[in-house]
């Protein structure tokens, strides 16, 4: 765990006017210790951090956690991190409300006494908004097994064979090439379905002249990955090449002119307006992209609520639609990282339209 990420985080809470913060959610925990276990919370103060877990992880978190107090709870955790509090003098603690119940708050409250619970309002995933350069590295891995998944999968696609059964033979090779998991349930949509932003793989069977959308990533190492790209089986019809020329066209703008110093709305407007200006806007109902990273979904967003301004190292997807109930539909997604000068493109699988025969 690099030192720089606790040193940060107690620049937070320092700023909170806290004592403490008490971190519960497993992501952000593997974020600030490096622990992939399934069980454990993080006590960071200005000049402690205990990391506590139970017997079953000992040995992994001493072979895992380094640079924290490894601490073995009993039965109940909450009388452990009271004694710790107390051994610590935090008086005001901070709590990760985007992560704990009203029923664990409740309790919480009750058993941490006399310190005080204040929100969190997600420190730590402000933190994880800005990417390292070892976590760039990670998320680049992760990004070109996902476009070799692409190119493993093309000669699968053909009419007559079902959607799932492309989707196991892509997570299959995810699996098979050091991915953990697919980042989401892969999302296989031909056809009509392909209309469906997240038509997660059915039993349609495919058929001919028609979209096949391929919405998935690759989870490693603790980063995801996550690319569209939507191919076709037979002759394509001047409907499906106009609709996949002005998403490419959408996709293209935002990718030459995004960059640090806009704002999520900002972003979203790139690909938005160009849609918009052909006549599909209202068949484009999500936002241009998300965050990155840890999870699939984390923040910025650039879409038509994305307030936050983009900064070097946030890692975002650019992915814009068309969708036409009883059609089809087309995305075109790539996962990059906003630079000082600009982004760098972490996908790179062709986008020109690809007709299967």
């Amino acid at each position: 765990m690099p030192n720089n990420r606790v040193s940060k985080l107690r620049t937070l809470i320092a700023k909170s006017g806290a004592d403490a913060l008490l971190v519960t959610n497993a992501v952000n925990r593997r974020y600030l210790t490096g622990f992939t276990g399934s069980s454990g919370v993080v006590l960071v103060s200005a000049d402690k951090a205990a990391f506590l877990t139970d017997f079953r992880y000992r040995e992994q978190a001493a072979q895992q956690v380094i640079g924290f107090e490894n601490v073995e709870h009993g039965a109940d955790i909450n009388a452990t991190v009271s004694e710790l509090l107390g051994q610590w003098g935090v008086r005001t603690l901070l709590f990760e409300d985007l992560d704990v119940t009203f029923a664990a708050y409740s309790t919480m409250k009750a058993k941490l006494a006399p310190a005080e619970l204040v929100p969190s309002g997600g420190i730590v995933e402000k933190l994880r908004m800005v990417k390292d350069e070892s976590e760039i590295a990670i998320m680049q891995e992760a990004a070109d097994l996902a476009d070799r998944t692409f190119e493993h999968i093309l000669s699968f696609i053909k009419p007559g064979v079902t959607e799932l059964s492309i989707a196991l033979e892509m997570e299959m090779f995810m699996r098979s090439n050091g991915a953990t998991s697919s980042s989401f349930d892969t999302i296989v949509a031909s056809g009509e379905r392909s209309a469906l932003p997240h038509g997660v793989a059915s039993s349609r069977v495919i058929g001919q002249d028609e979209f096949v959308k391929l919405d998935f990533g690759a989870y490693y190492n603790g980063y995801c990955s996550d690319i569209t790209r939507t191919v076709f089986v037979g002759k394509p019809s001047e409907k499906h090449l106009e609709i996949y020329g002005i998403v490419k066209e959408a996709q293209q703008y935002a990718l030459d002119h995004l960059g640090p110093g806009m704002t999520g709305i900002e972003g979203d407007a790139l690909t938005r307006d160009i849609i918009t200006r052909y006549g599909y806007g209202d068949y484009f109902g999500h936002g241009t992209g998300h965050g990155l990273g840890m999870e699939i979904h984390e923040a910025p967003r650039l879409s038509l609520t994305g307030d936050i301004v983009l900064t070097p190292g946030m890692t975002v997807t650019v992915e814009p639609g068309i969708y036409l109930p009883g059609f089809g539909g087309v995305r075109i997604e790539d996962d990059v990282v906003i630079t000082d000068a600009g982004i760098q493109i972490l996908t790179r699988s062709p986008k020109e339209l690809i007709v299967l025969d």
